[in-house]
């Protein structure tokens, strides 16, 4: 079975993907949201990789060296053997700044014996859209598009370059290197060099990782995860990307398509307010300021999403030249979400803000600015609240009341208040309370179904949705409310299938959902451990644990029957959600584990 049997290696700059075959299957450069450079993984043929290849005896194994975001392929045939170790470079330079150019070490080292491969080198520049011609030059190898765009990518190895070009066997007489660059070098790296930099960027994820809280149990998984955040954010402003990728589908075979290397509100500021929680303040300060600069007019409404350096245009496009992954088209850059309305996000920001502010009071760095963004925050809400939108699920077509948008409208205004009251502005306090109230008010009396003993989807409806689950996490409701409680038992009756959890089952603008959203099991299993079913909660997790890929790394969707991995990759709202429920599931005592086994 074909899996996203992946790693993900970066420097908060660009990322690749590398199989577990050890063929870097799509890059994108000099950044995240760039023309791709390799896209085998969305066109087996024309789409472009660089492999390295040894003999069929060899076995394949990859790992992360622990706690980094270092990449090892292991390639050994019992007498011989080698590593490729994959990483972009990044660490702090003296002066302070992070050195993180757009580039790729691939650092062939040698283990044991005499052992041969040979290299598969074929970029294809701006999305393989034209012909790319490859020229070995003295000092390295040029790769460049020129029809509709120039492009260029520079390769250095101590390496044959014409083996390297032709795909000759080479043998591996000693550690060798190939560096892939963006830009052409000043000076040409060594394999002295190139450990150097390894060794730096090993320290530096290696001190990364030593200051995320640690927990006795999952940290494995909680560290892996947050590593992945990490690995998508983007350093320069602060974005953080929903996912690496774009046009991997929900479905195989279907349309549900999308290009996730932008960033969301809701999904950026719901992965802030969980690496915040690890012990990552500066991530969560970058990515407010992110949102300051987004928003230069006090009446500005916000996008839903932005591209990584501020974009508000992200006119959706379509590649057709492209087969897409495992035939599954059509492949997409730009999103035309942006152009939505979601009430909802509102609520996330003003959750990430009072976060913020309760942490260091009113102290934080632009709390001026913080000031102005909570009272236009509520102003956009207090004039829109009671209107329909998009949802949490960006439905393309159709407007509704949606539960957990109102939900969201409501946190907003809650937490204005709480950040009004941490200002001392007693006025707005005395304006703010009773139009939460009046907003809470009006989910209780026209969210609720009675038919269904559940808080619903939308207002008026009775088909249930996993979001609505989130009502308990942002306060708005007890875990232990009788009404939350037969809602997650409804929710468990009808979107629940083997142990994976459906977004919902209602009809939407591409049919009906045929997947599992990996985030929604999640959810949900965090939502059983809170309404007292610990026992299954932690069997759920442990299950849903066993999904991932061999790296421990979760896509956006699993399908119900075989289990495989589908959607964009790795997904930063499985992981961030991953680590919400593993956090929740960490503070289960020995005891209290043994207690609900007997039970």
């Amino acid at each position: 079975m074909t899996n996203l049997n992946y790693g993900i290696i970066g420097n908060c700059r660009s990322a690749a993907l590398i199989s577990d075959k050890g063929s870097m299957d799509w890059c994108c450069l000099p950044e995240f949201d760039s023309s791709s450079v390799f896209a085998k993984i969305l066109d087996e043929k024309a789409g472009g990789s660089f492999g390295i290849n040894a003999a069929a005896d060899y076995s394949i194994t990859q790992h992360y060296i622990k706690q980094t975001a270092i990449l090892v392929t292991a390639f050994n045939n019992g007498k011989d053997a080698f590593e490729v170790i994959d990483f972009m470079p990044r660490y702090r330079k003296e002066n302070g700044d992070y050195h993180s150019p757009p580039e790729i070490i691939r650092y062939l080292k040698k283990v044991s014996g005499s052992p041969k491969f040979s290299v598969q080198y074929e970029p294809k520049l701006e999305y393989a859209q034209d012909d790319t011609k490859r020229y070995v030059k003295e000092d390295f190898i040029i790769s460049v598009t020129n029809t509709t765009k120039f492009d260029s990518l520079f390769l250095y190895t101590n390496l044959n370059k014409e083996a390297v070009v032709n795909g000759t066997e080479l043998t591996l007489e000693q550690d060798s290197f190939l560096l892939l660059g963006y830009n052409e070098k000043i000076f040409n790296p060594t394999l002295a060099k190139i450990v150097l930099e390894f060794e730096r960027t090993k320290t530096y994820w290696l001190n990364w990782s030593d200051r995320t809280t640690s927990y006795a149990k999952y940290n494995k998984q909680i560290s892996r995860s947050a590593i992945t955040l990490k690995l998508l954010s983007y350093e320069k402003t602060g974005a953080v990307l929903a996912a690496a990728t774009t046009s991997l589908p929900e479905t195989i075979g279907e349309v549900r398509n999308w290009d996730y290397r932008f960033c969301w509100i809701r999904d950026a500021s719901m992965v802030v307010k969980v690496v915040h929680e690890l012990g990552h303040h500066e991530m969560a300060r970058d990515y407010l300021r992110f949102i300051i600069n987004l928003i230069p007019d006090k009446d500005e409404k916000l996008q839903i999403m932005y591209g990584i350096n501020g974009e508000k245009k992200l006119t959706e496009e379509i590649l057709g030249h492209l087969d897409g992954y495992m035939g599954s088209k059509p492949v997409r850059i730009g999103n035309a979400a942006y152009t939505q309305r979601q009430n909802d996000i509102y609520g996330i920001l003003m959750d990430v803000i009072y976060q913020q502010l309760t942490n260091f009071s009113t102290d934080i760095e632009n709390g001026e600015e913080l000031w102005n963004i909570t009272k236009g925050i509520v102003w956009v809400v207090e004039q829109h609240w009671q209107e329909p939108d998009k949802g949490i699920w960006e439905f393309r077509t159709e407007e509704r009341h949606f539960t957990f948008s109102k939900i969201l409208c409501w946190t907003a205004i809650d937490r204005a208040v709480k950040v009004a009251r941490i200002m001392k502005k007693t006025s707005k306090i005395e304006k703010w309370q009773p139009l939460a109230d009046a907003i809470k008010e009006d989910i209780l009396k026209h969210a609720w179904s009675g038919e269904v003993q559940a808080f619903t989807q939308s207002y008026g409806l009775d088909d249930l949705d996993a979001s609505v689950l989130l009502m308990e996490n942002y306060g708005f409701i007890d875990a232990m409310d009788p009404r939350y409680v037969s809602t997650v038992k409804a929710i468990q009756r009808e979107l629940c299938n083997d142990g994976l959890l459906y977004r919902y089952k209602n009809k939407d603008d591409f049919g009906l959902p045929s997947s599992s959203f990996t985030i929604c099991t999640f959810w949900f299993i965090n939502s059983l451990y809170k309404i007292g079913e610990r026992k299954e909660a932690v069997k759920l997790f442990d299950k849903l644990l066993s999904y991932s890929n061999h790296l421990g790394l979760f896509s956006e969707d699993i399908d119900f029957t075989s289990k495989r991995l589908l959607g964009n990759f790795p997904q930063a709202y499985s992981h961030l959600a991953l680590i919400e429920t593993a956090v929740t599931m960490a503070g289960l005592t020995d005891e209290e584990v043994i207690m609900d086994a007997l039970r």
